[in-house]
């Protein structure tokens, strides 16, 4: 076997193996990914009363201690402490408020305006559908981290504006996907007879032709998760997120990228957060997407 023959066999070995089969599962769920989204909530929710320290006080006389496991480290400190004596795990929790605070309220109004330009231009067609879409294309056409930036800089750190920005980036995918599904939706009988019935165009939108629609809906919120995520933590990590001292996992990145050649713990303990949950929200997405995906159900 010569060396290209055996590189393509490695690819296919490699194209085989699946990290959904990798990860044990019950019932076809997912188990660690689910139990790190909801470790990632829990934080989220009720990070205020779980966090052992408070997030934001500096202690200069406890800086830069190593985990417990490492030499010199504390239970104390469970995950260590930062070049401000701040403790890790306290942080990363609040980090976690943020980023679900910040992840919810993006998917939410993103999607929300997402669907309606979908519905209408779907639906109704002609005009609308041509200005909509336009509309989308643009915004599907701009570098959307470039963009972010561009904007950011320009309106300010603040968290607010941080979810103005990525409503304003993240929107369009859900347009442009649900659309297609409306499209497909509305030749269907139920909505010849809803039209034969008099019900009237919004009622046909939102009340026969969305509910058919949410299951997608809900596939492309859960794996958008980890795009504010990573937006999020990306801008922060700039300057242009959410501004300090409020802990936020791209802030604490940045912070302990200052000594990273001598202390590893600052900047990758929170970048490993970020992987997790990221990782997480895919395949967990991925395993909604094909249960609730009606093909699918039928095997």
């Amino acid at each position: 076997m010569n060396p290209s023959q055996r590189v393509a066999d490695i690819f296919k070995r490699l194209r085989r193996i699946s990290i959904r089969k990798a990860i044990p599962t019950i019932k076809g769920l997912p188990i660690i990914p689910a139990v790190i989204l909801l470790v990632f909530v829990i934080c989220g929710l009720f990070g205020k009363w779980i966090a052992p320290h408070d997030p934001v006080k500096i202690n200069l006389d406890d800086t830069l201690i190593p985990p417990f496991w490492q030499e010199g480290g504390s239970t104390k400190y469970i995950l260590g402490t930062d070049g401000m004596g701040r403790d890790m795990l306290s942080r990363l929790i609040f980090g976690a408020n943020v980023s679900l605070q910040v992840g919810f309220t993006v998917i939410v109004f993103s999607g929300f305006l997402g669907t309606v330009v979908a519905l209408l231009s779907g639906y109704l067609g002609g005009w609308v559908d041509i200005i909509l879409m336009r509309v989308v294309d643009i915004f599907l056409s701009l570098p959307a981290i470039v963009f972010s930036i561009a904007l950011a800089a320009l309106m300010g750190p603040s968290k607010k504006n941080l979810i103005f920005i990525l409503v304003l980036v993240m929107w369009s995918p859900y347009a442009r996907i649900l659309r297609g599904a409306v499209l497909r939706i509305k030749n269907d009988d139920f909505v010849d007879l809803a039209i034969v019935a008099g019900a009237s165009k919004a009622r046909i939108m939102f009340r026969h032709i969305f509910p058919n629609i949410f299951n997608t809906l809900v596939v492309l919120a859960t794996l958008q998760l980890g795009q504010v995520i990573i937006a999020e933590s990306s801008l922060s990590y700039m300057g242009l997120g959410v501004p300090p001292p409020e802990p936020a996992w791209g802030t604490m990145i940045f912070d302990g990228t200052k000594q990273l050649l001598m202390h590893w713990w600052p900047a990758t303990i929170p970048g490993l957060a970020i992987v997790l949950v990221v990782l997480s929200g895919n395949l967990f997405g991925d395993w909604l997407r094909v249960r609730l995906d009606p093909k699918f159900r039928q095997l």
